[in-house]
C-alpha cells in the first residue's frame, strides 16, 4: 500500500497507522458508506506520499503552500472535478482530527476553501424537457405506468438511484404524502411526495405491482417485470429509452433528475437549507453548487429578454 512504512519522526508514528486510525475513527463516530471510507482511504494515502516525497518529516510541519501544491498536481494528473473537493475534504477532516488528538497544533486546511473554479456544475434538463421526458412512457401499459411512476418520484424527490430502488412499501406514508428515504451511512430522511408523483406511484402500486407479484409476497416498491427489485442498471437503461424517444439530445442519468429536483426548487424560490434537508446532504457548501446552475439561467434570461443584455 502506498505510504506503508513511513515514520512521522515528530511523533513516532507510522503515516498509516494515523490514516487506520482516522479511518477507524469515521466509521466509527460518523458512520460513513463503506465507498465513501475507501474513496477517502485512497485520498490520504495519495496526501501522506505527496508529504514524504516533498520531504516534509512531521504533519506539524505542514502548511497551506504544502497543501495548494499538493492539490495542483493532483489537478494536473486529470482527476475529476468532483474528487478535487472530496480530496480537500478528506483532508481538512484528517487534520481536524490530527489536531483533536494532539498529534498537531495547527490545521493548514482551515483557510482554504473548496475550489469553486474545479466544481464541474451537474448536468440538468429544463422545464421543458423535463416534462417532455417524464410524459414518454405513457399510462397505456403496465410498464409504461411503472416507469412513469418510477421517473415522477424521481424528479419530485431528488432521492439518489440507490434510495430510489431501496424503498420498500412500509417507507411510504400514503396518509401525509411523504416518504423514508435512506441515505449515506443509514442515515433516514423525510421527503414530501408531490401530488403529481403521489398519483402516479399510487396507480402503479394498485394496478401494476399486483401483476408484477404473480403472487408472491415482497415488500420491494419497485419490481422489474420477474417480480424482483428493480437493479440500478435495470433503471438505467430504462431512463436511456426514454431519453432516446423523446429525442432530447442529452445526455440523461438518474442523477440528472436530482440535480435538475434541486435547481428547479432554487429557481422557483426554495431557500438553500430546505433543499440541502430535502437531499440529503451533510455539509450545505455541497447544496450551494446548485446555486451556480440559478444564477447560470438567470443571466441566460437577463441577456435574452433585456433590452441591453
Amino acid at each position: 500500500m502506498p505510504g506503508e512504512g513511513k515514520e512521522n519522526p515528530a511523533t513516532g508514528i507510522m503515516i498509516d497507522s494515523v490514516l487506520d486510525a482516522y479511518l477507524n475513527y469515521l466509521t466509527v463516530e460518523k458512520g460513513l458508506s463503506r465507498n465513501t471510507l475507501e474513496a477517502y482511504g485512497r485520498d490520504l494515502r495519495r496526501y501522506a506520499d505527496f508529504i514524504v516525497r516533498r520531504g516534509i518529516k512531521s504533519w506539524e510541519d505542514v502548511t497551506p503552500e504544502s497543501l495548494v501544491a499538493f492539490l495542483e498536481q493532483t489537478k494536473k494528473g486529470g482527476l475529476a472535478t468532483v474528487s478535487m473537493n472530496r480530496n480537500l475534504i478528506a483532508i481538512r477532516g484528517f487534520h481536524k482530527y490530527l489536531m483533536q488528538e494532539k498529534l498537531t497544533h495547527a490545521n493548514p486546511v482551515a483557510n482554504i476553501e473548496l475550489a469553486k473554479g474545479w466544481m464541474h456544475l451537474p448536468d440538468t434538463l429544463s422545464r421543458e424537457e423535463m416534462a417532455t421526458l417524464l410524459n414518454e412512457p405513457g399510462r397505456e401499459t403496465p410498464a409504461g405506468i411503472r416507469d412513469t411512476a418510477m421517473l415522477e418520484l424521481l424528479y419530485a424527490t431528488g432521492l439518489r438511484v440507490s434510495e430510489l430502488i431501496a424503498l420498500d412499501m412500509g417507507h411510504v406514508n400514503w396518509q401525509v404524502g411523504y416518504l423514508i428515504a435512506f441515505g449515506k451511512g443509514d442515515k433516514e430522511r423525510i421527503v414530501p411526495i408531490g401530488q403529481v408523483a403521489y398519483d402516479a406511484v399510487k396507480l402503479y402500486v394498485d394496478q401494476v405491482r399486483p401483476l408484477l407479484l404473480k403472487g408472491k409476497m415482497n415488500e420491494v416498491l419497485f419490481l422489474n417485470r420477474r417480480g424482483e427489485r428493480m437493479t440500478r442498471q435495470g433503471f438505467w437503461k430504462i431512463i436511456h429509452f426514454y431519453t432516446q424517444r423523446a429525442g432530447l439530445g442529452k445526455k440523461v442519468h438518474p442523477h440528472t433528475f436530482r440535480h435538475s429536483f434541486a435547481s428547479h426548487l432554487l429557481e422557483g424560490g426554495a431557500d438553500l437549507r430546505s433543499v440541502q434537508v430535502m437531499l440529503g446532504h451533510a455539509d450545505i457548501s455541497t447544496t450551494q453548487i446548485y446555486t451556480h446552475i440559478s444564477g447560470e439561467r438567470l443571466k441566460s434570461i437577463h441577456k435574452k429578454c433585456h433590452p441591453r443584455g
